[in-house]
């Protein structure tokens, strides 16, 4: 038996960046569901294997074992709102939502990053999940950039900027040439200038006992007074089930504070949303504080432009 907490199990968890999918499937009959998972996953390449699980206790779990085929639909970045649909229970999940009938009739929804059409395959006991294995007999290619979880929290891609060799048998000009070249391509500089600031930022902020979406909450909270769960769920971008998880984090630290349905900080959860404030007033300090006015001026001017 497990013996250690399954929240903290499942914040541990969280430290694994994974995609964010919709998975669908429609009975012969014609019942249909669409759940939202990340534990999907490649299995083999020869068959076409894929893997996703899904709780034992859900009430999707009949139709996918009746369903002759199911979908997997890889989010896009931009597709939070159905991420978060899908993941609410409610009688009718595609009410509203814009689909087409792929093979077995499985819910094919639009403009994800990439869609996988499979036949049931294999479905295996993974002890309070099922563990249901497609195979993938059709799929669309569409190259968006995906929808990210990590952390308790939706994210995004950013192409990491990489890091120099220490030893290179290169000569000196094509150093030169591919030096000039980094130095003109302004995307790369700003990949490079994110990458150190968080170098010397999110240390501090970890040192708080926070993680980054525990700490954005804190802020959040701090700006607005007091959100609903859905109000806060919405502007941090994070999935209901890992904000309630965060909630009672904040709240056995006695920083979170609930009136009937409206969060609000305590007096101690106040003085950490400064403590935090005062962290990133610090850090910015630390970069910015060698520049003038006018070149800041210039430099918010140049942020306004390109967002």
């Amino acid at each position: 038996m497990t013996t250690f907490d399954p929240k903290a199990f499942r914040r541990a968890l969280g430290n694994f960046a994974t995609g964010v999918t919709v998975i669908t499937a429609t009975t012969p009959d014609g019942q249909q569901t669409g759940v939202t998972a990340n534990s999907f996953n490649s299995v083999s390449l020869d068959p076409a294997l894929v893997l996703w699980s899904i709780m034992k206790n859900s009430g999707s779990v009949e139709i996918f074992d009746q369903a002759s085929h199911f979908a997997v639909n890889v989010l896009a970045a931009d597709q939070i709102p159905v991420s978060n649909h899908f993941a609410r229970p409610s009688d009718d999940k595609f009410a509203g939502i814009s689909y087409s009938k792929g093979l077995g009739d499985a819910p094919v929804l639009p403009d994800c990053a990439a869609v996988f059409q499979c036949e049931n395959y294999q479905k295996l006991d993974g002890g309070d999940h099922w563990i249901l294995i497609g195979k993938v007999v059709a799929f669309d290619d569409n190259g968006g950039a995906p929808l990210l979880y990590h952390g308790g929290a939706y994210s995004a891609v950013i192409p990491h900027a990489g890091v120099k060799p220490k030893d290179s048998e290169a000569t000196a000009a094509a150093e030169a040439k591919n030096q000039k070249r980094l130095d003109n391509n302004l995307y790369y500089q700003m990949l490079q200038a994110v990458k150190r600031y968080q170098t010397g930022y999110q240390p501090l902020q970890q040192s708080t006992g926070l993680r980054t979406v525990e700490a954005r909450m804190i802020l959040t909270l701090n700006d607005f007074g007091s959100l609903t769960a859905s109000e806060l769920e919405q502007r941090i971008s994070m999935p209901d089930q890992d904000l309630q998880a965060a909630v009672e984090v904040l709240k056995r630290k006695e920083w979170l504070a609930m009136n009937e349905d409206q969060l609000s900080l305590t007096a101690a959860g106040t003085e950490q949303a400064e403590t935090l404030c005062k962290i990133a007033s610090d850090r910015q300090q630390q970069v910015f504080g060698q520049f003038s006015d006018e070149e800041m001026a210039t430099f918010r001017k140049v942020l306004d432009a390109i967002q």
